[in-house]
């Protein structure tokens, strides 16, 4: 099989189960941006990470792998694919509450970097905001489940306390937001 077919040089892309459209469809933005986002976990994990992280990005990124798969897929154009549901919402949730409980409370906002691995997770988390947003454009033209618009809402968070226990775990502080007077 080549890696090349010529099939997308006049601009139009193909979806999973059928039919084209043109590259800059808003389903191709976000699944662009979540296959984005999953090329992005994927330098995070090739960066000095404390233990504890690596697992729950090895599962976003095979979370995020199939997101991809169900956003090009209008409708039942693949029926049978693995689609993330609210027991993928709750995991979220339960890291992000973990993560939390080895953290200080914040009392202002935290600016990207630290260590370079809470960098890489900051630019993870602003690429996941991205993708959250091109779904919601997508969501308000084509059907998207909402469980898929509040899994993103929650990989944004937990890669925010990812972050700050990168940073943690290092024993290197938060970058603070220090306010202009």
């Amino acid at each position: 099989m080549k890696i090349y077919t010529r099939t997308g040089d006049a601009g139009l892309t193909g979806l999973y189960g059928g039919g084209r459209v043109r590259k800059n469809d808003l389903r191709i933005a976000a699944y662009g941006a979540v296959d984005e986002l999953n090329a992005q976990l994927g330098v995070c994990r090739s960066a000095d990470l404390p233990t504890a992280l690596d697992e729950p990005l090895a599962r976003l990124q095979h979370e995020m792998f199939a997101l991809g798969a169900e956003l090009a897929s209008p409708g039942d154009a693949a029926p049978g694919q693995l689609l993330l549901d609210d027991a993928d919402i709750a995991a979220a949730e339960q890291a992000i509450d973990w993560f939390e409980n080895h953290l200080q409370p914040l009392k202002t906002f935290v600016l990207p970097g630290g260590t370079s691995a809470s960098a890489a997770l900051h630019v993870a988390r602003a690429v996941c905001r991205r993708a959250e947003r091109d779904v919601c454009a997508l969501a308000e033209t084509a059907s998207v489940r909402a469980a898929v618009i509040q899994y993103l809402n929650r990989v944004g968070d937990l890669l925010f306390v990812m972050a700050r226990y990168a940073n943690h775990a290092a024993g290197v502080p938060d970058v603070l937001w220090e306010k202009k007077s």
